[in-house]
């Protein structure tokens, strides 16, 4: 088992204690011995003055001393080095299981994104391609991102149908990955600085934004780019390339993350290593240049990339586009503070270090996007970015403690400090404090309505449903969001003043405004006269009945 030191070597006084055997009890003065010949003369303290203890010698071979320095002095209750990082994955799992799961039961999930990713999984536990009805009819959702390795969930989810498996599957990736960077922070910095880097990713917004919405197959990638990170960090360019190269799978952009991991090994490497990090680049930049122009039409059913118009436009020219990059990476003025958002965690140290670059691709094609969501702070899109920002951190820090500078050890402390008050200060604002609210843990009658009148819906029917009703109905039937969204698999790109009539079996529409987060308050995709209207129609024109109506929630049948 290996073990990790407290502190470095030069600061502790646990390391004179461990290595450096007691000094020898002394004898009595009142009753001295005489020495022997093979042994030096020792000259008594005088009575009337207290005994000075001097300072341990190293000892000599005869005495046998432990011939390795244990890591962790054998203090009751303390847990083994070994099993810190877990410990903190462990706890962190519970955090994120606790928060995902209430907000399910609570009807806060959504039929976006957390139904289209169990319709996919669900496709691939049943051996079908990802075939998702909520982005359209016949939609392969392989067309929408390139995610195929989505695929190593079905064998759990062929166990626990349900979208609970994704949402607790989503925490425990997320959770494990504090395990490498935990580890690497007790050896570079000690244990203490371990719990506090450890808070520092746990609690730190970004992951908390994406524990608590829905599902997203971007926590596949958490993990790994933590896994590489630390093997960056120690110079194992094989396995780092090893712990990225899956990124590919994951979702088309993370190409250009592979790429970035490839530009450090060639920053930092040399000889061998250097090649190494261009394959790796040349890997990455191709890979997503082949599923954004090849892989993900060719799935798509009206063909092209399903996110292109999310590209900002232009500027007629490529220099003039490269000439105003720097200005639309900063307007409006909230992509600015998302950037300073996403390297507080680690009170901007991680800018110190050459692993922020990792960063870059993410930040360049969320600030160049026309999507006002990948601006902020909401959502799953920094999930991410907060290894790299955290293992910034650690490399930032590592510095100033190989140094002999005086106040070294004062620095680390005191950005330590600064990092879990910034953590302490942000945590209110994000979705973890939905735990410390009442409205987290009360169930109202409003959602026993809705669980009542889901039940009277059999398995295998097809179904139109509100948004946050869709993934109460996914695991066990064929669901689409009502009214009619997407058109043709297209998003916002149609006249919504003639929507296609509803052609499932049951509605179930709910008139309430849904919980806000992450979401403005309000309906979603229509406005509530419009989802009103629909409804009506569906029953004067359509061919649908009433079958219960309670609390706000309406139930139809064709």
């Amino acid at each position: 088992m290996r073990t990790f030191p407290d502190n470095s070597p030069s600061s502790g006084q646990e390391t004179s204690r461990a290595t450096l055997p007691e000094p020898p009890p002394a004898s009595p003065p009142e009753a001295p011995t005489a020495p022997s010949p093979a042994s030096p003369t020792t000259r008594p303290a005088p009575p009337t003055t207290p005994a000075t203890p001097s300072t341990p010698t190293a000892p000599t071979p005869s005495a046998a001393p432990p011939t390795t320095r244990p890591a962790l002095p054998g203090v009751p209750g303390r847990l083994p080095a070994a099993l810190l990082p877990w410990a903190w994955a462990a706890g962190l799992f519970a955090l994120y299981a606790t928060v995902a799961v209430r907000r399910h039961l609570l009807l806060r999930t959504t039929g976006y994104d957390l139904g289209i990713f169990e319709q996919a999984v669900r496709a691939y536990a049943e051996l079908r391609a990802p075939v998702v009805p909520l982005r359209g009819d016949g939609f392969n959702l392989l067309g929408d991102h390139f995610h195929p390795l989505l695929a190593a969930l079905a064998p759990l989810y062929r166990l626990w149908p349900s979208p609970l498996c994704l949402l607790v599957a989503q925490s425990a990736l997320l959770a494990v990955a504090v395990v490498p960077l935990t580890r690497w922070a007790a050896r570079a910095l000690g244990r203490r600085p371990a719990h506090a880097i450890a808070a520092a990713y746990g609690l730190s917004w970004g992951i908390a934004s994406a524990a608590a919405f829905d599902f997203h197959e971007v926590a596949l990638a958490v993990p790994l780019l933590a896994w590489c990170l630390e093997a960056l960090a120690h110079r194992r360019w094989r396995p780092a390339v090893a712990w990225a190269a899956p990124l590919l799978l994951i979702k088309e952009d993370l190409g250009l993350t592979l790429a970035a991991v490839g530009g450090y090994i060639v920053l930092k490497g040399g000889g061998g290593a250097r090649r190494l990090g261009l394959a790796t680049t040349a890997a990455g930049l191709v890979g997503s240049a082949v599923e954004i122009k090849l892989l993900m039409p060719a799935f798509h059913p009206a063909g092209g990339y399903a996110h292109g118009g999310n590209l900002a436009e232009g500027y007629g020219s490529l220099l003039g586009t490269l000439a105003h990059a720097p200005l639309d990476a900063l307007r409006p003025e909230i992509k600015a503070m998302t950037l300073v958002l996403v390297f507080a965690p680690s009170a901007l140290l991680a800018l110190r270090s050459p692993l922020s670059l990792i960063a870059v691709p993410t930040l360049a094609w969320r600030m160049m996007s026309d999507n006002g969501f990948h601006w902020g702070t909401a959502f799953h899109y920094s999930a991410v970015l907060m290894p790299v920002v955290v293992a910034g951190l650690i490399d930032a820090l590592t510095a100033w403690r190989r140094t002999d500078h005086p106040l070294a050890a004062r620095h680390v402390r005191a950005s330590l400090a600064t990092v879990l008050a910034v953590t302490l200060v942000m945590l209110p604002s994000f979705p973890l404090a939905q735990l410390v609210q009442r409205a987290t843990w009360r169930t109202t009658g409003h959602i026993e309505a809705a669980r009542a009148l889901l039940a009277r819906i059999p398995d295998g029917a097809t179904v139109a449903a509100s948004n946050r009703l869709v993934p109460q109905l996914t695991s066990r039937c064929t669901v689409v969001v009502f009214p009619t969204f997407p058109v043709e698999g297209r998003l916002y790109e149609y006249d919504r003043k003639r929507l296609p009539p509803p052609t499932a079996e049951w509605i179930v529409h709910d008139r309430r405004a849904p919980e806000a987060w992450p979401y403005k308050t309000g309906h979603w995709p229509y406005p509530a006269e419009q989802q009103e209207a629909e409804l009506a129609a569906a029953q004067a024109r359509h061919g649908y009945r009433k079958i219960a109506e309670r609390d706000g929630i309406t139930l139809l049948r064709r």
